[in-house]
Order: C-alpha cells, then sequence, then structure tokens
C-alpha cells in the first residue's frame, strides 16, 4: 500500500479521533499491526497563532511512523500555514471535512465543508502547495440525506491535488448513528483514480474482508472499534491473510496492555493529567468484563498511579 510515496505496511489504518489517538495510544495499536496512524484533529487556526496546547497534541516519535497529521479549518491562510507546519515532521498531511461536532461545523469547519465545494477546492489546493508531503482529505458521504456529495467532493479534491481521499459512510446529521453506507463509498472509488479508504462500522475481520472486497477501496479505516481494542488491527490482518479468526487477547494480557499504556500516558503528561486520562481508556478495555461496571466506579475515584495499578491487579486477579 502506497500513498504517493510514502510506502505503508498494510492498509488497514487508526482513524484519528479526538481525545483518543494520542502518542501512547497511536503506539499500541502501531504494535498491534496499524499500518498507518492518525493524529487527533489539530485546529489550523491555533497552528497559526501559535497555541502551545495546540503543539502539545502533535508530540510523535519514530516509532509510530508514517504518521498523518489531521488538520481542520475553512481559513486560507490558516490552512497554508498549518500544512506548511506539520509537513515538517508529518509524513501525510491530513484535511478534516467530516466532523460533525456542533462547535466545529458553527464555524464552517469539518463535515460543514460539504456544502461548499468551491472552498474544498481552494482548501485543498492551499494545503498541497504549502505541504511538502502528501495531502489527503477525509470526509462523509454529505450534509444529511439532501446533499449526498461523495463523488463530486471527491473528483474536486482529486483535482485539487490530494494523494488519497478517506470516506466515512455516513452524513453529518447522522452523527455515529444508523449504517455506514459503503455503497457510496464504493461510488467514490469508482469516480477517481487516487486511493480511496473506507471507514465505517468495521468491527472484525469479516466486516473488513466483505468491506473490502464489496467496495474494492485501497484501504479500511476502523475508528471506534479500536477504542479499548487496539488488537482489532492484528485480527483483521491475520483474517484478510489467512482466513483465520485469532483468538481474543487473554486477561493477562489486557492487563499488560492497559499497564504499558498507563506509563506511557504518565510518562508524556505526568501523573496528576494522565491519571485522569487514563479513566476514558480504562473503561474502554474493561467495558465488557465481568463486574467491570463496579470496577470502573472505584478505578475513576484514584488519583494516583500507585493505587491505580493496584485497583487494575486486584480486579483482573478477582475476573
Amino acid at each position: 500500500m502506497k500513498i504517493e510515496n510514502v510506502n505503508l505496511e498494510n492498509n488497514i489504518f487508526l482513524a484519528p479521533m479526538a481525545g483518543i489517538t494520542d502518542l501512547p495510544f497511536r503506539l499500541i495499536c502501531k504494535e498491534n499491526g496499524a499500518g498507518l496512524v492518525y493524529t487527533e484533529m489539530v485546529s489550523a487556526k491555533a497552528l497559526l497563532y501559535n497555541d502551545e496546547k495546540t503543539k502539545l497534541l502533535l508530540k510523535t516519535c519514530d516509532k509510530e511512523k508514517p504518521l498523518a497529521v489531521q488538520i481542520f479549518g475553512s481559513d486560507l491562510e490558516a490552512i497554508a500555514y498549518a500544512s506548511k507546519y506539520v509537513s515538517e515532521f508529518a509524513d501525510i498531511v491530513d484535511i478534516n471535512m467530516g466532523c460533525p461536532a456542533p462547535k466545529v461545523v458553527k464555524n464552517g469547519d469539518g463535515s460543514k465543508l460539504l456544502l461548499d465545494l468551491d472552498l474544498i477546492k481552494q482548501i485543498v489546493e492551499t494545503a498541497v502547495n504549502n505541504s511538502k508531503v502528501p495531502v489527503t482529505v477525509k470526509m462523509r458521504t454529505g450534509w444529511d440525506s439532501e446533499h449526498i456529495v461523495a463523488v463530486e467532493a471527491a473528483k474536486i479534491i482529486e483535482q485539487a491535488g490530494a494523494s488519497a481521499i478517506t470516506v466515512h459512510g455516513r452524513t453529518r446529521s447522522q452523527f455515529y448513528s444508523g449504517e455506514a453506507d459503503w455503497n457510496i463509498i464504493k461510488k467514490v472509488k469508482e469516480s477517481v483514480k487516487i486511493p480511496v479508504i473506507g471507514n465505517g462500522d468495521i468491527q472484525s475481520g469479516q466486516d473488513a474482508k466483505i468491506a473490502l472486497e464489496y467496495s474494492n477501496v485501497d484501504a479500511i479505516m476502523i475508528g471506534r472499534a479500536a477504542f479499548g481494542n487496539p488488537w482489532i488491527f492484528r485480527e483483521i490482518i491475520e483474517y484478510l491473510k489467512n482466513g483465520q479468526c485469532i483468538s481474543r487477547p487473554s486477561n493477562k494480557e489486557k492487563l499488560e496492555t492497559i499497564l504499558n499504556h498507563l506509563n506511557m500516558e504518565v510518562e508524556e503528561k505526568g501523573e496528576d493529567v494522565a491519571i485522569k486520562e487514563m479513566r476514558k481508556y480504562i473503561s474502554a478495555y474493561t467495558k465488557s468484563l465481568k463486574d467491570s461496571s463496579s470496577f470502573r466506579s472505584k478505578i475513576n475515584t484514584l488519583d494516583t498511579k500507585s493505587k491505580v495499578v493496584e485497583c487494575l491487579k486486584d480486579y483482573f486477579e478477582s475476573i
């Protein structure tokens, strides 16, 4: 799998997720086989204004390479600056045109761009002209069922110089409800020559195989299904390669992964911030396990690494 001049180990990617795909989580997904990982989306305007908090989201390391950095925005000056800035260390610059969050779309960013195809063209051209690395776009199928513009937008994005397109098979109005429409993703693949990455509802190796065969996309992107389950990458890769469903991780492996994740978060963000950050990850890792509800209630009250580690070990021993 290649995107322009970027060689990728495989075609199963980790989606950018706000508040989730920080450096430690990306590294864990990479270790489990993700062919390409994406940062959380960062505001192009915040980078233009030299916002230090935003820059913290861009911390990276060689072990996670190749890396795609996702930016969002609709201001051309900010897009120009951000594309130039992140292309100094990113392998790919990805532009978000799919985020449905009200605080994003109210500024004309994210999926709101799907209502302005001329602006989409200008944004992609601006990014391409200012980036040292390939530029890609992640979008939805449209704003709502009355405005399905994925095919038209994809052609514009390709003509503007983008090197690949990711399509999440939902409209903005759907948010994350209903089913992803892989028929539209298939149509996008048929309409452009650059690689197309499909995204939406892939939760197993079987799902991945069906989606790839049906749509003929070049790659698939895993989002929410990887949260609490970074092992999904190795499961999908094995299934696509050998048609076998490998065994789920043991509780011992789950505990080791959580402890490793905790250590990395503490190292990156300091104990106080990391403990609070880890609550959502631990909740996701243990969601389907025995008595997990009462365990999560307890873990959410702890405020030191040593207490969290002790609680985790006691819980996993008990199950």
